[in-house]
């Protein structure tokens, strides 16, 4: 039973994990370098975190693209 656990949570970790890297190429920046990708992410977590007004906005954006391809 415990085996069976262990194996859906790995499971489910790999789906959201490549669920996620599908945004960054959806984002266009498929070719960037990975430390790039993760300065700018660190930065965007630390900016929402402090300014709701930027995590609207950055919400607004992403809603947006997600609605331009029907997702």
């Amino acid at each position: 039973m415990a085996r069976t656990m262990t194996f859906n949570a790995r499971k489910k970790d790999t789906r959201e994990k490549i669920e996620l890297g599908g945004l960054i190429v959806k984002a266009g920046l498929r070719y960037e370098k990975r430390a790039l990708l993760l300065g700018a992410l660190i930065e965007t977590a630390r900016r929402i975190r402090s300014d709701e007004g930027e995590r609207s906005r950055l919400t607004a954006i992403g809603a947006e693209a997600f609605g331009n391809d029907g997702e």
